[in-house]
């Protein structure tokens, strides 16, 4: 994707310490629990420093507390690096921290108020 191998493993390093996982940087990923695997996913969704961010249910199989760090995680990064997250949620919980909220209404999709 346009950049070294040098500067890759530099911004995997950098983000996996913004996630707060340097220390696991070398764990297998079935040794890594579901919300360590979302935030490696989060991390993995922006080493590249996309434009935009998709995320399809990310806090889907998470319990309530590690789906908020994962949530509060994407939220804060894609607004620090100036990014814009388009997010697919059922979560209430999740749609009350949107900018802009959008549902599936008849087919089509529909802006609703954000909380």
């Amino acid at each position: 994707l346009g950049i070294g191998r040098d500067e890759a493993h530099s911004r995997a390093a950098a983000m996996l310490t913004e996630v707060g996982l340097a220390d696991r940087a070398d764990a297998w990923p079935e040794r890594l629990s579901g919300g360590e695997q979302q935030r490696v996913a989060v991390a993995a969704a922006l080493v590249h420093r996309p434009d935009v961010v998709l995320a399809d249910e990310p806090t889907g199989n998470l319990d309530i507390e590690t789906a908020g760090v994962v949530t509060e995680l994407l939220d804060r990064m894609t607004r620090r690096l100036g990014k814009t997250l388009v997010m697919a949620t059922h979560s209430a919980e999740v749609m009350g921290l949107a900018d802009r909220v959008f549902t599936v209404r008849d087919g089509a999709l529909v802006e609703t108020a954000a909380s």
